[in-house]
């Protein structure tokens, strides 16, 4: 068994979100484990090439995450070898966007399943062990339209709504354990997804924005650092808003 720093788990950590999440974990040279489900390693392979080259200890694991079986299997591994899971970011998402009447049964599953079971089957996995540890923090990533929703998204929408209320449920029946559960809600992000939005869109977004610019993928890094920390100690059950104003 190794034993290493602050073990982190972070689902859908290979770009995006997630690799500015575990760059930032690996300012403390903590064991960054990054979970994805991409086609090919190609991203996962740039990600843990800048972690390594940061001198930090990194591994990538391809699993299903709306599988509980895969799930299941992946966590038992990690804590066979490192005795436990100090902190675990669920940031797996993904969208299938169209109006509900258009909105395949297919669309609406895949989306709750990815984004919303994914986060069930991963903190069911860890807690156990959290309890046993009496500490741990868990982060998940949310998003503003769970909050006011979005044309186009309702399935989107109703995952990340999931999440808050999840978090907030979680976060009552771990507390007493010395475990915190919290949410950060990105708004609109500067990231691959939002990069493919028309020209049109994006300035549509822009005009919501009190503060007049996009977020950075470390804006919601520095916020899900910090909610890890000893200086958030005192603080879950908390949905932290991350969107520049756009909704207050």
């Amino acid at each position: 068994m190794k034993n290493p720093g602050r073990i982190a788990v972070i689902t859908g950590g290979s770009k995006g979100i997630g690799r500015s999440i575990a760059l930032k974990f690996a300012e403390e040279k903590a064991e960054i484990i990054i979970v994805h489900y991409d086609p090919d390693e190609q991203a996962s392979r740039e990600t843990l090439d800048i972690l390594e080259g940061r001198g930090c200890s990194v591994e990538s694991h391809k699993v299903d995450v709306s599988s509980k079986e895969e799930v299941d299997a992946l966590f038992k591994d990690i804590i066979s070898r490192y005795g436990r899971v100090d902190v675990l970011v669920n940031n797996a998402g993904i969208t299938k966007d169209g109006l509900l009447l258009r909105m395949s049964e297919s669309d609406w599953d895949i989306v709750l399943k990815v984004n919303l079971k994914s986060v069930f089957n991963c903190t069911k996995a860890v807690i156990r062990s959290m309890i046993k540890q009496r500490k741990g923090a868990i982060v998940n990533i949310a998003s503003v339209a769970g909050q006011i929703g979005n044309a186009g998204q309702a399935n989107y929408a109703a995952s990340k709504a999931g999440i808050m209320a999840f978090t907030k449920s979680v976060a009552r029946e771990v507390a007493s354990r010395g475990i915190t559960v919290n949410a950060v809600a990105p708004g609109f992000i500067d990231t691959e997804m939002t990069a493919a939005l028309p020209d049109k869109t994006r300035e549509s977004y822009l005009q919501q924005i009190p503060l007049g610019r996009l977020g950075s993928t470390e804006d919601v890094a520095e916020a899900v650092y910090w909610l890890c920390s000893s200086s958030a100690g005192y603080i879950t059950g908390q949905i932290i808003h991350i969107n520049g104003g756009m909704f207050m």
